[in-house]
């Protein structure tokens, strides 16, 4: 069985940054990879902070710490990569993208590698098809955000082999994290549950049902949610939860999957959310008014 002593992640936003620490945490080495050096710069911060947040509270040793930091290696160059056990991408929610980059994986990793793809909805049957390795090519889907959410969906595409879904599985479980499986179809078992839930929320609001707060705090304290499903997609981003649901639209071809208008006029606008600073809700603090005698 596959040891993974070398782990490389695509994608530094907060998923890949997230996956990459878990990684290093767990006593891989670790290449995290983004074309974008902003954004690997970002990423090297994001993680040292974390982990100095978990040594903080305790759940962490100093030492555990600052190996997992030293096991950390940033680059934008995909030849780097080539001495990696498995490769997690964590990039864009588009299919042809990850296509792409699967294919250009699949000519520089070394044979026995598995090529994973962190997607939330994407067939992997589909992206597999970019490889000549399909048997390798496998689902392993992080909540957000990897370090504290204790899940992992793993799914297996059509040729996925019993040893790579097993590996996987393995590394997952050395992560900390909780495994569940799920068959190829669109959205999986979270997302094809959440979104739909999602999606009903902003039904309710583009019809008038109810304020944005009190749909929010009707599910908060009516169904013992952590975060209200609008502020949970502000959370996730409004433009990949319109992605996923038309991803479950099309994969499925059910109406009650159709994206709501609003979320689709949302996003159109622009606002995607916290990391726009405006979604459902808006995150820029007004500056303070100045006080008048």
């Amino acid at each position: 069985m596959a040891e993974f002593k070398v782990v490389a992640v695509i994608g530094a936003g907060q998923m890949g940054s997230g996956i990459a620490q878990l990684a290093a945490v767990a006593g891989s080495d670790v290449w995290l990879l983004d074309k974008d050096a902003g954004a690997l710069h970002g990423a090297k911060g994001s993680i040292s902070n974390s982990v100095q947040r978990f040594v903080n509270k305790g759940q962490l040793s100093k030492e555990v710490g600052i190996k997992a930091l030293e096991r950390l290696k940033y680059t934008s160059n995909l030849e780097d990569l080539r001495y990696a056990d498995i490769v997690i991408e964590a990039i864009v929610e588009s299919e042809d993208v990850k296509k792409k980059l699967f294919a250009e994986l699949d000519k520089i990793v070394k044979g026995s590698a598995i090529l994973a793809s962190n997607t939330s909805s994407i067939s992997i049957t589909r992206l597999a098809t970019a490889t000549k390795r399909p048997q390798q090519v496998i689902g392993m889907h992080f909540m957000n955000p990897p370090p504290i959410m204790k899940l992992v969906e793993i799914i297996r595409g059509a040729d996925t082999s019993d040893e790579t879904f097993t590996a996987t599985k393995t590394l997952a479980e050395r992560f900390g994290k909780t495994v569940v499986c799920s068959r190829d179809y669109a959205g999986f078992i979270v997302n094809r549950i959440l979104m739909p839930m999602i999606n009903e929320a902003f039904h309710a609001l583009y019809t008038g049902v109810a304020t944005k707060e009190d749909i929010d705090a009707g599910m908060k304290l009516g169904t013992n949610q952590p975060m209200g499903p609008l502020e949970l997609a502000d959370f996730i981003g409004l433009d990949v939860c319109l992605s996923i649901l038309k991803v479950l639209h099309s994969g499925l071809g059910d109406v009650k999957y159709a994206p709501c208008p609003l979320l689709v006029q949302y996003v159109d606008a622009g606002r995607l959310g916290r990391k726009r600073g405006i979604g459902v809700y808006s995150y820029v603090k007004s500056p303070k008014q100045s006080s008048r005698l």
